[in-house]
């Protein structure tokens, strides 16, 4: 079954699909390895691994197009991959479409915020016209090949023009024919209980660890209504948290050797990341020494 239908699938169970976020391929890796379905490419720890800054829009559309494509290389599950505002206009936004849709992502994510956007649960943020949205929704759709490459289109007009405004663009957006509304950074969860009420195609719910979204359970977010989930901060707050850990612990003490129980072992991490498939190919294929 193609990536792209098994995640569409996925999507309209009546179970919620929880897809962690991933700021690089190894976390990829890791995620798919614990068991889930899906995986999350976030542009907000993309920002944070590959450059060492803000999510504020720096990172480019092929960089973010190579990373999708060594994500879906590297695992076998979904890849719903971050598209920012697209990357300019609707124009840019159906080459945006068509590179991440060669590249092996099964769905991508576009919002309605004024270039150069931010993360979506930072202050500041400001949205285009409501119309031009509908553009870039409607060449997204008309730029995919595979119908059933997913368009998730997200509105980030609640933080700066109030719960009403969000929702009638949330309204217009799955009329324009997105896939799955990303209504984001609701304020409470009696917001989130009436967006999910109000809207009649699948919703995804972003959970910020510190964000301004009440942080709920896959289950809690399954009773109200929610398709699908995302974490796309844990991944990168949790390893900077342990690598800030690791790094003061060797500059103490000189040696990691009492951090060696927090250590994922040798073995298990050459299988990670495929070693013993490197060595089977090694021993069908390469000839003289190995």
């Amino acid at each position: 079954m193609k990536k792209t239908t098994l995640l569409r699938k996925l999507i309209e169970n009546e179970r919620i699909l929880v897809a962690p976020g991933a700021h690089d391929t190894l976390t990829a890796k890791v995620i798919e390895r614990v068991g889930f379905n899906a995986v999350y490419m976030t542009g907000y720890g993309r920002a944070a691994s590959y450059l060492g800054k803000p999510d504020v829009g720096l990172v480019t559309m092929t960089e973010m197009q190579d990373q999708v494509n060594k994500f879906a290389s590297a695992v076998d599950i979904p890849v719903i991959a971050d598209g920012d505002t697209g990357f300019g206009n609707a124009v840019n936004v159906i080459r945006t479409v068509q590179e991440y849709e060669k590249a092996g992502a099964a769905a991508i994510q576009l919002e309605d915020q004024v270039a150069p956007k931010k993360c979506g649960h930072m202050i500041g943020r400001q949205v285009v016209p409501i119309d031009e949205m509908l553009g870039k929704i409607e060449a997204a759709i008309s730029a995919r090949k595979d119908q059933d490459f997913i368009i998730i289109a997200r509105t980030d007009a609640r933080t700066s023009m109030g719960f009403d405004e969000a929702l009638r663009r949330a309204k217009a957006y799955a009329e324009a024919g997105a896939d799955v509304i990303f209504f984001e950074s609701p304020e409470s969860k009696e917001e989130m209980i009436k967006l999910n009420k109000e809207l009649k195609v699948p919703t995804l719910a972003n959970m910020v660890e510190g964000g301004r979204t009440p942080l709920l359970s896959a289950k809690e977010l399954e009773e109200i209504g929610y398709a699908l989930v995302i974490f796309p901060t844990a991944s990168v707050y949790a390893t900077a948290k342990t690598m800030m850990d690791l790094m003061k612990e060797l500059k103490n003490r000189g040696t990691t050797r009492d951090f060696i129980e927090k250590m994922i072992p040798f073995q298990e991490f050459n299988e990670l990341i495929g070693l013993p498939d490197i060595r089977e190919l090694e021993t069908k294929y390469v000839r003289g020494t190995i």
